[in-house]
């Protein structure tokens, strides 16, 4: 269990020892910052939870087959229509719940993004859970704790997640840079899209270097990108600064943050990046002209 899953290490302790104590609670919070694989956690546990052979039959038993075919009948996951969790599809869970187990000596429930279900869903499920069946075990997984209820959170254990270290990230992205770890934030959200833009990555330690060594015609000329990346300045914009300040070269850096306020206040977006370009090339230059 939890084999594959990077960091986490408290909470992974935590639920195995549930596991071999046999004293698994029905209802969990699984709380912690997006991307750092709470989903998958709940994953695994109510996999294990659910096999017939306490998690020791090396998926060979008929509910970890099935489980792993998706197609385990005891195994329910939740996720938002839209943008919330409905009250009709609590009360499916309410249908779901109140029958017995088919494969597994347990049922579980995960609902991802819990905290995007409605006040009217919440009081729903409270209900649930102040009645929930010795079989039945649920998970919220959520990334905002304080959008649920006193009264959901009184009648859960919650378990903490946190950010992964970038030596952990290090080990698992051997591919990525030490400023692409960076920016990542001790979390998975970002990584394919960061893979997907090695090339522009790779193009923002060019424009660096020439910030520090070349003339402001060859940073122009070098920076077409960020003239045509709008859609993803911010991110590339956030990378520039981590190159910056891992190389301590601290100048441009304020300069990068106010070009973020310009472009987030809609000022003409072709000016934003001329200024970022020439203000951080001078930066650099009046600052050496001084040592």
């Amino acid at each position: 269990m939890f084999e594959n899953l990077v960091g986490n290490e408290k909470a992974k302790k935590s639920l195995t020892q549930s596991i071999k104590s046999k004293n698994i609670p029905h209802s969990y919070i699984f709380s912690g910052p997006e991307g750092v694989g709470k989903r998958l956690f709940a994953l695994d546990y109510a996999k294990t939870i659910m096999c017939n052979e306490n998690g020791k039959c090396n998926n060979e038993c008929d509910s970890c087959i099935k489980f792993n075919g998706n197609s385990n009948p005891d195994y329910m996951q939740i996720e938002p229509d839209g943008k919330v969790i409905k009250i009709d599809q609590i009360r499916k869970v309410q249908e779901r719940i109140a029958e017995k187990p088919i494969v597994s000596s347990k049922k579980v429930y995960v609902i991802n993004n819990a905290d995007s279900m409605t006040e009217e869903s919440q009081n729903c499920l409270l209900k649930t859970l102040e009645e929930c069946p010795k079989y039945a075990i649920i998970i919220l997984v959520v990334s905002n704790e304080s959008r649920l209820l006193a009264t959901i959170k009184s009648r859960c254990v919650i378990v903490k997640f946190t950010r992964i270290s970038d030596q952990k990230l290090r080990k698992h992205f051997t591919n990525l840079s030490d400023e692409q770890i960076k920016l990542l934030d001790g979390s998975f959200l970002y990584v394919n899209s960061i893979e997907k833009k090695q090339e522009e990555y790779n193009n923002i330690l060019k424009i660096v270097d020439i910030l520090q060594n070349g003339t402001l015609l060859e940073l122009i000329e070098e920076s077409e990108m960020l003239y045509t990346e709008k859609d993803s300045i911010f991110e590339i914009l956030n990378y520039l600064n981590i190159v910056l300040l891992q190389r301590k070269i601290t100048e441009p850096v304020i300069i990068v943050e106010k070009t973020k306020r310009k472009i987030s206040s809609n000022n003409n977006y072709e000016m934003c990046i001329d200024y970022l370009l020439m203000n951080s090339w001078k930066s650099i230059r009046t600052n050496n002209s001084k040592v």
